[in-house]
């Protein structure tokens, strides 16, 4: 999170406060805190879903107990693997998969699945007995969705999603708004993700009080039918953490903003950038968001 301990769990508040009751989390993403203080006076009891990349059986316990233990709770709704690629990459966190069965017969986690941005990944777990909850990325311009080696469609991605959804297994979908690169396509996203079959949820990033107002206006269906978000602040992005140097972002960029940093990785210079967000289309592992 990229706000103070005490503006972003008031924001939190906020969100409970107007009736969001679904919060996702991860280990990786280090806002344990932000969400041990928006709950501290018990007041709200949202559904929390987090996830962990440890493969191992004994990594994936440390993981949910840290997570018990950060966020002050008995138990978590929800734990994920998170970002499942493909069958070798289950496969390695198959430890980690035997530990979440046994936290939820235990009772300290409720549900398990996994979250993925893969398309086959959503179809094979649509097939587990012992999944409860798939976590999968869909948006209406298929930013991000892969499939095997190279990029998805979003006529894939919905395809499983129904799948898994007859199988019986929850369903709640991630980057609506691919990385805040269609942010300015505001209410297509929302009703894209709206219109398609077994989705039971959707997350969504929020980084002040207005946005919460806006999508609570959406779901009541009062919200301005022309309102466009403003973006002028925003800037394009490259997460370093899942950018693989490709260079394809380089090759896109028609004003040359792009270049490689000493790592080989891929870093905007925002001095020339124009935000035309001609780049994040091509990125094969959406790693390039609008913030």
């Amino acid at each position: 999170m990229n706000l103070s301990l005490k503006d972003g769990s008031s924001l939190l508040r906020y969100a409970l406060e107007r009736g969001i009751d679904f919060l996702d989390t991860a280990q990786y993403y280090e806002t344990y805190p932000y969400i041990k203080e928006a709950l501290k006076d018990g007041r709200y009891q949202p559904v929390i879903a987090s996830k962990s990349l440890e493969p191992t059986y004994n990594g994936m316990k440390a993981a949910i107990e840290e997570a018990r233990r950060e966020m002050d709770r008995d138990f978590i709704d929800i734990f994920l693997l998170h970002e499942v690629r493909n069958e070798p990459d289950w496969t390695n966190r198959l430890g980690a998969w035997e530990y979440l069965q046994e936290a939820k017969s235990k009772g300290i986690v409720k549900a398990i699945g996994l979250s993925t941005h893969h398309v086959e990944v959503t179809e094979q777990a649509a097939f587990n007995k012992d999944m409860d909850v798939i976590f999968p990325l869909i948006n209406f311009r298929s930013l991000g969705i892969r499939y095997g080696t190279g990029p998805g469609l979003k006529e894939d991605m919905a395809a499983a999603i129904k799948l898994a959804a007859d199988s019986g297994k929850g369903i709640f979908v991630m980057k609506v708004f691919g990385g805040g690169n269609l942010t300015g396509h505001y209410l297509k996203a929302l009703h894209y993700i709206q219109n398609l079959e077994g989705i039971s949820s959707m997350m969504i990033g929020f980084g002040h009080t207005d946005e919460i107002d806006r999508i609570i206006e959406v779901i009541e269906g009062t919200i301005d039918p022309h309102y466009i978000p403003d973006t002028s602040l925003k800037k394009i992005r490259i997460d370093q953490g899942d950018c693989e140097g490709c260079g394809a972002c380089i090759k896109r960029c028609p004003n040359h903003a792009i270049k490689r940093n000493d790592a080989g990785l891929a870093q905007v210079n925002h001095d020339i950038c124009l935000t035309c967000g001609y780049c994040a289309p091509v990125c094969p592992v959406r790693a390039i968001i609008m913030f």
